[in-house]
């Protein structure tokens, strides 16, 4: 399924009961909205949620950007809207990691309606000093991947291996990429994205004014958007949980799904009846 959101098509995709509760997933840096762990997806329509995917600009089946075309995250903020409007939701729990957490709280910040609760995962405010990478996840990033098939997912395995820290599944990683690769290998998407990255601003000032129930998890083994990152997340949010993962590194281990699931649900109950 597509949505139009300016000069972009953005594909989405659903999953279990309408009537349940609407909840968002945002994804992060090239990732595409396939890479989902499904056990953790059905973990929340067993609970009654209503999950939405969609690819972010420059990933996926969504529209690639033309050479020089730039963009904010607030227009990717606002593709996350435009799939809301398309499903007819009028408030999503939405869930953002790593980018894609920077992604949510700018959307709470420019469409706080539109939001029932928001839950930001190893990611950061934007504000200088926190979150930042360590040599050896800089190093990463900046080693460009093989273009062969077999070459380029055994690198991202290997790319895996780092961000998970202690908790590393090769298999998890393998099956994430090798469906990354053969739905739409598009390397140069990164550039527009990182680009986007590069230009967001400090949303701590703005964070502090929210009201939105929140939940922030982080862990402490994270390379990429180290634990300071969540630290500063959850103290400028007004009564945000914050959820410490001391074993977590930069994805989602398999030994968590039940956790973050439960957390959902938690978060759920602190939305406020309208």
């Amino acid at each position: 399924m597509f949505v139009t959101n300016g000069e972009y098509k953005i594909f989405y995709d659903t999953f279990g009961n309408p009537t349940g509760s609407p909840f968002l997933f945002i994804n992060g840096f090239t990732t595409h909205c396939v890479s989902w762990p499904p056990e953790m997806i059905e973990g929340l329509v067993a609970n009654n949620f209503f999950v939405i995917v969609f690819d972010n600009r420059d990933v996926g089946l969504t529209t690639k950007s033309a050479q020089g075309q730039n963009y904010t995250i607030h227009d990717m903020a606002s593709d996350a809207v435009a799939v809301l409007d398309a499903l007819g939701v009028a408030k999503a729990q939405v869930w953002g990691q790593s980018m894609g957490g920077m992604i949510v709280q700018q959307m709470a910040i420019d469409f706080p309606d539109r939001l029932s609760s928001m839950c930001s995962v190893m990611s950061t405010t934007g504000a200088p000093g926190v979150g930042g990478a360590t040599d050896e996840a800089i190093a990463m990033l900046l080693t460009p991947a093989p273009e062969e098939r077999e070459a380029n997912i055994e690198h991202n395995v290997q790319s895996g291996r780092l961000l998970a820290g202690p908790c590393v599944d090769d298999d998890f990683e393998r099956w994430k990429h090798t469906q990354q690769y053969d739905r739409c290998y598009w390397p140069q998407g990164s550039a527009h994205q990182m680009t986007a990255l590069r230009k967001a601003q400090d949303r701590t000032v703005a964070l502090q004014q929210l009201a939105i129930p929140t939940t922030v998890i982080h862990g402490r083994a994270d390379p990429l958007i180290q634990f300071s990152g969540g630290e500063a997340t959850a103290a400028a949010i007004p009564g945000a949980r914050f959820v410490d993962l001391p074993d977590m590194g930069h994805t989602l281990p398999s030994k968590y799904y039940n956790l973050y699931v439960d957390e959902m649900v938690a978060l759920r109950a602190r939305i406020s009846p309208r």
